[in-house]
C-alpha cells in the first residue's frame, strides 16, 4: 500500500516524558523532583493502584519546571464536572503545568471495578471532552453553562460553586487511544494524543495518523495543530548480558499486549495477525512463559526500540521522526532514574 506522508516534526528539541515509577503516592515527594533534576520535560501519573491526581498535587509542591500530567486518568469512572474540578485544581496548584490526560480503560473494569456505565466509548469520550470545555467556558465567564448531550447534561452553575477563571489558564486535554474511532475522537476534540506503546512505526503511520487526520479535518485542523506523544518501549543496557535480560522482560510485556484482542491491529500491520489467536489461547491457560517465547526478534525490534545504550537515543529519534513531538520512555525504570540522564539529554538536544 502507498504510505501516507505527513508534515515533518522537528528533529531538535524533542520533548521527553516518562511515567513516574511509583508504588506509594508518598513517593511523589522524591520521584518527581528527581525526574525534574534529570531533565525530563514532563512526568505522568498512572491510574492503577492509586488515584492519579493526588500524587501530582504533592509533586507540584516539590517541583518548579516539569510538566505534570495524568497518563491516563480513567474518564468513564468519573463525570465531566468531576474531571473539570480536578483539572482546575491541579492546574492551579501546579502553576499552569498540568496536562489532563484521559483514557477509556476496557469494559470489564468500567462495569465491574468502578460500577460505572460502558456504552459507545468513542462517542462518550468525545462528549466528555466537549462537556469539560463547556464547563471551563462557564467558569471563564464566556458562556452560560448549558451543555445537553446524549450521555451528560450540565445546566446548573451557581456562584457558590463557580471558581471563576483559572489564574493559569485552561489545562490542555490529551486523549490516549488505540482503536481508530477513539483515535479519531482525539484528533477532533483533544489538544494532544498519547499513543499506546504497543505500536510500531508502521502501525503509527498506517493506523494512528490517518485516524487522527480524519478527526482533525472535522474541525479544520491539521496534524501540526495536535501535540503527539508516543509512549515507546525501550530495551537498552550497557552490556550485552544485561541487554538480553531486559529483552526477555520486554518479550513478556509484548506477549501480554499481543494476547489482547484490542491490540491485534498492530500485529496485522506486519502480517502477524494469527499470532494474536495463539497468544490469547495461551493466556487463558496461564502459559505465560510460552507466550514470551513466541515474540521473536522481528516482533521485538518492530514494537520496542532495542539496542545498546550508546545508540539508543538516535534509534528512538529515528522511530518517531516525522510522527511525534515527544516520547514517553517506557520500561526505563532503572533503580536510579539518573541512570538515564544522558539519554534524556541526547533526545532533547538532538544528540
Amino acid at each position: 500500500m502507498t504510505r501516507p506522508t505527513y508534515p515533518a516534526r522537528p528533529r531538535g528539541n524533542m520533548k521527553v516524558y516518562t511515567t513516574a515509577p511509583m508504588e506509594d503516592p508518598r513517593d511523589a515527594r522524591t520521584i518527581f523532583p528527581r525526574l525534574e533534576e534529570i531533565g525530563y520535560d514532563g512526568a505522568f501519573s498512572f491510574e492503577a493502584k492509586h488515584d492519579p491526581f493526588l500524587p501530582l498535587a504533592v509533586a507540584a509542591e516539590h517541583t518548579s519546571r516539569i510538566v505534570l500530567g495524568t497518563a491516563i486518568a480513567i474518564a468513564f469512572a468519573r463525570n465531566p464536572m468531576n474531571l473539570a474540578n480536578l483539572a482546575y485544581g491541579v492546574q492551579s496548584i501546579t502553576g499552569g503545568r498540568f496536562i489532563l490526560g484521559l483514557g477509556s480503560q476496557v469494559r470489564p473494569h468500567i462495569e465491574k471495578r468502578f460500577s460505572s456505565v460502558w456504552s459507545h466509548p468513542a462517542k462518550r469520550m468525545r462528549e466528555i471532552v466537549l462537556a469539560i470545555r463547556a464547563i471551563f467556558d462557564c467558569w471563564e465567564g464566556e458562556a452560560e453553562l448549558d451543555f445537553r448531550g446524549e450521555f451528560y447534561r450540565h445546566t446548573l452553575m451557581i456562584p457558590a460553586f463557580n471558581p471563576g477563571p483559572n489564574p493559569f489558564g485552561r489545562p490542555p486535554i490529551y486523549l490516549g487511544g488505540f482503536q481508530p474511532k477513539m483515535t479519531e475522537v482525539a484528533g477532533e476534540v483533544a489538544d494532544g494524543f498519547i499513543a499506546h506503546p504497543f505500536n510500531t512505526r508502521q502501525s503509527l503511520l498506517e493506523n494512528a495518523l490517518p485516524a487522527l487526520e480524519r478527526g482533525l479535518a472535522k474541525t479544520g485542523r491539521g496534524l501540526e495543530d495536535l501535540r503527539i506523544i508516543c509512549a515507546t518501549i525501550v530495551a537498552t543496557a550497557d552490556d550485552e548480558a544485561e541487554l538480553e535480560r531486559v529483552k526477555e522482560t520486554v518479550r513478556k510485556q509484548l506477549a501480554f499486549y499481543g494476547s489482547t484482542p484490542a491490540y491485534r491491529p498492530t500485529l496485522e500491520c506486519h502480517g502477524w495477525g494469527e499470532l494474536h489467536a495463539e497468544l490469547n489461547s495461551l493466556s487463558k491457560q496461564g502459559r505465560w512463559d510460552e507466550m514470551a517465547a513466541l515474540i521473536d526478534d522481528d516482533i521485538l525490534n518492530a514494537i520496542a526500540v532495542v539496542g545498546p545504550r550508546s545508540g539508543i537515543a538516535a534509534a528512538i529519534r529515528e522511530r518517531l521522526e516525522g510522527i511525534a513531538d515527544g516520547v514517553s520512555l517506557t520500561n526505563n525504570r532503572a533503580p536510579d532514574p539518573g541512570h538515564w540522564a544522558d539519554i534524556v539529554s541526547d533526545l532533547k538536544n538532538g544528540g
